[in-house]
């Protein structure tokens, strides 16, 4: 909807307030002409239903709002003594309409000191539930939202089963887009699988004063723009045209910011010709083949910090014909997130496997076919690991510049890419054919022209264009796990209007592959995610302070009895 659209509906919903609630007005000593001041009808009604004149701010945040009507429906018939159950169902199953009952046919009379206490400790849990969820979505939406990483592509810096704190504040909290969405979920109800939002109507685009501007290299979370998650973990191949709120949260390192110009030469970023420098807790990691003298074990891979690795092994027995290996099969993909696939080579059924151990090899009865391995790890790793006699060979696999990949603008590949200019608002490129699968992308998508070729001639909303001036900025969004990172060197920039937030603190950390406690990763818990050196864990000093603001309360109930 256009701000138009949202101004004439606001409109139609004073006058829909006006006409349900003026005679109530009256009746409550107040003026008609009360009930229909956008605005302040909302801060008289509050002195009508005897609560705080803040709440009025409420009813003016997008999803805190859908949350507010109804409290406020049921507020305003109860001060009017309609309290029974019925007529609260009938309140909050009409939108609110049942109040035009009340208003014109009802004989009712406005209480004017009603108790604000609930008469059933039934009544005292929903209202205190009610107001917690409040209290969260509001929380969650405008100032700190939990995240998981689920992927490895920013691995060393942040793994697999860390949980974080995603700032929303730091960047400008983004107002919800989508005006009607169930609180504190994303794109789909737990347990029902649904979509958890209407699609319509979409308030314009609105983003709060940011504390500061998105820095190179800073981690950042954002609305995955080429999104193809049709809801939470149900991935498709085609594009799923979602609300840009809704789509799936992403999180990478920003190594290019609007205005630079970016070129990837083997695998590392070069900004404006020169090298980026990333801060000390980055590792870069790429895929290598590893071949050794001797059996290649988990022990020695874990020794060496390698967690990401791939072995073709031979099948003992036909497995796809045992289906409790299939299901044994299927449930280790799940756990691992590793990448299994058969095939048959000279005749030999053989099994890629990402990430399995030897108990687990043998469990599905299969056997290494060499001692060559696809390992990812860092080059300091790599330089470690080659000085070990029994290594035969360890080969970086870096594409060469001009081996072909399918990649954005097909501009090279993953690890030679570019040079590609990122766009900055206000500033103006020369639109060419050769220049257009560029921006292509930025001009239609993000910031919905209409784009026309018709010949050598280039139509944007229908008038011939030579040039183009972007409207917001934009950035280039990489993991630091080159060879395993669904990145803007596959889908492209990143709006400035699709960035979430900044994590700023991991609270937990949870190994799948632990034991015990050791599923707990305690050096990780409560440390930030920015910073140098070694991350330092606050889990300590948050526990003493915990027990002594526990004890300051204990002392304080026992004052207040005595």
């Amino acid at each position: 909807m256009t701000l138009n659209q949202w101004f004439l509906f606001f409109i139609a919903i004073q006058v829909i307030h006006f006409l349900a609630t003026w005679k109530l007005y009256v009746k409550a000593g107040k003026k008609a002409w009360q009930a229909a001041v956008p605005i302040y009808n909302a801060i008289v009604l509050m002195q009508i239903i005897n609560r705080p004149k803040w709440w009025v701010i409420f009813l003016f945040i997008p999803i805190i709002n859908l949350l507010m009507f109804p409290i406020i429906w049921v507020e305003t018939i109860r001060s009017f003594g309609k309290n029974s159950n019925k007529d609260t169902a009938l309140v909050i199953l009409t939108l609110g309409l049942y109040i035009f009952y009340i208003n014109y046919v009802a004989d009712v009379k406005y209480i004017e000191n009603r108790s604000l206490t609930p008469r059933t400790s039934a009544g005292e849990w929903v209202s205190s539930i009610a107001f917690a969820i409040i209290a969260a979505t509001l929380v969650h939406t405008y100032v700190m939202q939990p995240y998981t990483i689920p992927t490895s592509s920013l691995e060393k810096s942040l793994l697999i089963g860390d949980f974080l704190f995603v700032s929303k504040f730091h960047y400008g909290a983004r107002v919800p887009m989508t005006t009607i969405a169930a609180p504190m979920v994303h794109d789909t109800l737990p347990l029902l699988k649904v979509k958890s939002y209407l699609k319509k109507p979409q308030l314009p685009y609105f983003r709060f004063p940011a504390m500061q501007k998105i820095k190179q290299n800073d981690i950042v979370v954002f609305s995955w723009p080429v999104d193809t998650v049709e809801q939470f973990f149900k991935k498709t191949t085609r594009r799923i045209r979602k609300p840009i709120d809704k789509k799936s949260n992403y999180v990478k390192r920003c190594v290019g910011i609007a205005g630079d110009s970016l070129e990837i030469r083997d695998g590392f970023v070069y900004i404006n010709g020169k090298k980026n420098n990333l801060p000390d807790r980055a590792k870069l990691q790429f895929y290598h083949f590893l071949e050794m003298k001797k059996p290649i074990t988990s022990k020695f891979l874990d020794k060496s910090g390698i967690s990401e690795f791939t072995r073709v092994y031979r099948f003992k027995v036909k497995i796809w014909d045992d289906p409790r290996m299939v299901s044994h099969l299927a449930k280790l993909e799940s756990k691992n997130k590793s990448y299994l696939r058969e095939y048959k080579r000279d005749s030999i059924n053989v099994l890629v496997v990402g990430g399995i151990t030897e108990k687990e090899a043998e469990k599905l009865k299969i056997s290494p076919l060499s001692d060559k391995l696809k390992v990812n790890m860092t080059d300091e790793n790599a330089s470690l690991i080659r000085k070990k006699t029994s290594v035969v060979n360890l080969e970086k696999m870096i594409l060469p510049k001009g081996a072909y990949e399918k990649v954005f603008a097909n501009l090279g590949n993953k690890d030679n890419y570019g040079p590609i200019y990122i766009p900055e608002e206000g500033k103006t490129v020369a639109l060419t054919l050769e220049t257009l699968p560029f921006y292509k992308q930025v001009i239609v998508e993000y910031e919905k022209n209409t784009l026309e070729v018709n010949g050598n001639e280039i139509l944007i909303n229908g008038q011939v264009a030579k040039d183009y001036t972007f409207q917001q900025n934009y950035y280039w969004m990489m993991g630091d796990n080159r060879h395993n990172s669904e990145d803007s060197r596959y889908w492209g920039f990143v709006p400035f209007d699709h960035v979430v937030g900044k994590p700023v603190f991991i609270w937990m950390s949870w190994n799948t592959n632990g034991k015990g406690l050791g599923k707990i990763r305690w050096e990780r818990v409560f440390t930030t995610v920015g910073g140098n050196g070694k991350p330092t864990s606050y889990l300590y000093p948050f526990l003493g302070l915990m027990a002594i603001l526990y004890g300051v309360n204990v002392y304080r109930n026992k004052k207040k009895q005595a």
